[in-house]
C-alpha cells in the first residue's frame, strides 16, 4: 500500500515532516531561542551591575561629605595662617564658603552641585576644585599609568613562568621576592630609594633627583629626558609593589589550571609544552588577573598618595595630602569622590566584560 492510496499514512508523514522543520530545537537557534535568552540574561546582569555602581557612587557622595567633617580643626582658622583675625572677619569667611549654613543644607547643596561636576571652591587655593583636579591629573596619569603598564607586563610574564616551573629555583626566588615586596609599605620603600640613590650611601652616588616632576628651564627633548629622570625612583617604587601582587595572582591562577584534564588531553595530542601553556593554560588563568588589572586601572586615576607625597610629585596624591593638612573640605571631598568613582567604574567595567571571557559568569 502506498502513501497516495492511504490518506492516514499521508497525514502522518505530513505531520512528521512539519514537525521536523518547525521544531526550534531541530531548526537551530532563532530570535526566541537560547541565544536570545543568553542575551537577555546578560543585559539583566549588566543592568544589575550598573545599578549597583550608581548606588555605590551615591554612597561615596554621602561618605565624602560627612566623613571629612570629622577631621579636627576649623578650616577657616587654618586659612588665616595663625594671624589675628576678628570675629567679624571669621564670620564673613564662613559665609563666603557657606559654612554658616546648617549641615543638611550644605549637604543637599553639595549633592546638587556635584551632579553637575561642581565640587565647590578650594579654601586654600581660591580656585574651583574641578580645575585643581584637572591640572594635577596629567602628572598622576603619567606616573601611575607608566607604572601600571610595566608592573602588569612584568607580573603576568613572571607569574606565568614561575607557575609553569613550579618548585624550581626561579620559582622560589621570584615568589620569595614578590612576597617580600608585597609586604613592604610603598612609602618606606620610596624613602629607602631616596636615601640610597638620591642622597647617596657609601660608594653609591646620588644619581636621581629627590623629588618633583622637572628641574625647570628645559625644553624639547631635554625636557622629556629631565621628566623621565625624575620619574625613575617613583616608578620603580610603584612597579616593585604592583608587580609582586600581579605575579602572585597570576601564579596562583595558573597553578589551579595546571592539573586540569584539558591540558592532559592537549599534551596527549602531541602539542608542544609551550603551545599548551600559551594556547590553553594561560588564557583560562588570565581571568582573575584581568579583574586585578581593572582594579589597578581604577587606582591609576586615584594615584599613589603616599608615593607622590614622598617624592613631592605634583599629582592628585600630593594635592590630596595638601588638602588634608588644612583641611580644605571641598578639595578633599572632590578628590575622594574622583578616586572612589574611578575604582567603582573600573570594577563595574570588569564585571561587565568578565562574562564575555567566561560565559559561566552571570548565568
Amino acid at each position: 500500500m502506498t502513501a497516495d492510496s492511504n490518506p492516514a499514512l499521508l497525514d502522518t508523514e505530513g505531520i512528521k515532516g512539519t514537525a521536523a522543520t518547525d521544531d526550534p530545537a531541530l531548526a537551530g537557534p532563532s530570535a526566541r531561542g537560547p541565544r536570545a535568552r543568553n542575551t537577555r540574561a546578560y543585559l539583566q546582569y549588566v543592568a544589575g551591575k550598573l545599578g549597583g555602581a550608581a548606588v555605590s557612587l551615591f554612597a561615596v557622595l554621602v561618605t565624602s561629605f560627612f566623613l571629612f567633617r570629622l577631621i579636627p580643626g576649623d578650616p577657616v582658622k587654618q586659612m588665616t595662617g595663625g594671624k589675628r583675625v576678628s570675629a567679624e572677619q571669621l564670620a564673613a569667611m564662613r559665609k563666603e564658603f557657606g559654612l554658616d549654613q546648617p549641615v543638611m543644607t550644605q549637604f543637599f547643596d553639595y549633592c546638587g552641585n556635584a551632579l553637575t561636576g561642581d565640587f565647590g571652591t578650594s579654601y586654600q587655593f581660591h580656585a574651583p576644585v574641578i580645575d585643581k583636579i584637572t591640572d594635577a591629573l596629567p602628572a598622576t596619569l603619567l606616573l601611575t599609568g607608566t607604572a601600571f603598564v610595566l608592573y602588569t607586563l612584568i607580573g603576568v610574564w613572571l607569574g606565568t613562568r614561575t607557575a609553569w616551573r613550579n618548585g624550581g629555583l626561579g620559582d622560589r626566588v621570584h615568589t620569595g621576592l614578590a612576597l617580600t615586596l608585597y609586604s613592604v609599605p610603598s612609602f618606606w620603600l620610596g624613602l629607602l630609594l631616596i636615601i640610597t640613590f638620591s642622597v647617596g650611601v657609601g660608594p653609591i652616588p646620588g644619581l636621581f633627583p629627590t623629588g618633583g616632576l622637572e628641574s625647570g628651564g628645559e625644553t624639547g627633548i631635554a625636557y622629556v629626558i629631565d621628566v623621565a629622570h625624575h620619574m625613575v625612583l617613583p616608578v620603580v617604587t610603584l612597579v616593585a609593589v604592583g608587580y609582586a601582587q600581579t605575579l602572585l595572582v597570576m601564579r596562583s591562577s595558573l597553578l589551579d589550571e595546571m592539573g586540569s584534564d584539558y591540558l592532559t588531553t592537549a599534551r596527549a595530542k602531541g602539542l608542544r609544552d609551550d603551545l599548551v601553556r600559551r594556547r590553553h593554560a594561560v588564557p583560562n588563568a588570565m581571568l582573575p588577573t584581568v579583574t586585578l588589572m581593572f582594579v589597578n586601572l581604577g587606582t591609576v586615576v586615584a594615584g599613589a598618595i603616599l608615593v607622590e607625597t614622598v617624592f613631592s610629585w605634583p599629582g592628585l596624591g600630593g594635592l590630596f595630602y595638601a588638602a588634608l593638612s588644612v583641611p580644605d573640605l571641598p578639595l578633599v571631598q572632590g578628590l575622594f569622590f574622583v578616586f572612589s568613582a574611578a575604582v567603582i567604574l573600573m570594577n563595574t567595567l570588569a564585571d561587565v566584560i568578565y562574562p564575555l571571557l567566561d560565559p559561566r559568569v552571570g548565568r
